[in-house]
């Protein structure tokens, strides 16, 4: 069934995610009331009914795209967390962060995402990455490329001696003991700045605007369609153990991303402190 349906016009997937933007989300861009915007763990952990409204249409529409599917979003999570081992089960999973780079989309600032991403086993298949306040679209099926609003990306490398740029996990939502590792990145060499929303960061490094990034949390709604992103694009990543970090199990913390395997490699070995 999963590969009929990667193998047929991926274009409903593509408007269900416009629709849920168009409907839920852009009416309450810079419309908010007070009381449409909640705290979940800490005043910097924000969610807003435009999350909740949006997370809700995808996963009615997702679910009856491909019957027999299921939702792994971060709303339904925070509510349920035992909806989280779905990833570990064998049914295609849909992973969802409806507003991702919330915090952004409370202060007004275009910055912010919608993110879903098509999984089985732990195998993510096919993301679509929608910035609907810069009307930009990224796509990316296993093996078939990355795309942005229907033009190939590629992530290239860097300019040799050139510092690297890389977005690092921000401090509002790290430990102590993260940011004493992500420290291991103020080198010679290195230009770090914390990351904004997760997934437009994946699509900088898969554009090559970006270099790297260092995460040090590992909630798939937040990694699922970039990491196939940078992929397809020709990028790398690796936990601090030196293998793949995977949505179906526990990961070895912080991971790193790159546009090519050696960025990687050297922001990997920082993090290690080798």
């Amino acid at each position: 069934m999963i590969e009929e349906f990667l193998a047929s016009d991926l274009s409903a997937v593509e408007e269900a995610v416009r629709k849920a933007a168009a409907v839920e989300i852009m009416p309450r861009f810079r419309q908010l009331a007070a009381h449409e915007v909640d705290q979940k763990s800490g005043p910097h952990d924000l969610v807003t009914i435009a999350d909740r409204r949006a997370e809700e249409h995808l996963t009615a529409e997702l679910t009856r795209l491909l019957p027999g599917s299921a939702v792994v979003g971060e709303e339904a999570v925070h509510a349920d967390p035992q909806v989280y081992a779905a990833l570990r089960a064998d049914a295609p999973v849909w992973i969802v962060d409806p507003v991702d780079g919330t915090r952004q989309f409370v202060n007004g600032d275009p910055g912010f995402c919608t993110l879903v991403a098509l999984a089985l086993r732990g195998e993510i298949l096919a993301s679509w990455t929608f910035a609907p306040a810069l009307d930009e679209l990224a796509t990316a099926v296993r093996g078939q490329g990355a795309y942005v609003n229907g033009e190939r990306i590629l992530a290239g490398s860097p300019q040799p001696g050139a510092a690297l740029r890389v977005a690092i996990a921000h401090h509002l939502y790290t430990s102590d003991e993260d940011k004493r590792i992500l420290e291991r990145l103020d080198v010679p060499g290195v230009t770090a700045r914390p990351c904004g929303s997760a997934g437009l960061e994946y699509l900088k490094v898969a554009r090559g605007e970006m270099d790297a990034l260092a995460f040090t949390w590992p909630s798939a709604w937040d990694h699922a369609a970039g990491l196939l992103l940078v992929a397809e694009a020709g990028g790398a990543q690796s936990t601090v153990e030196g293998v793949l970090f995977r949505v179906d199990r526990d990961n070895a913390l912080p991971f790193a991303v790159g546009r090519d395997e050696p960025t990687m490699l050297r922001v990997r070995e920082l993090l290690r402190g080798a």
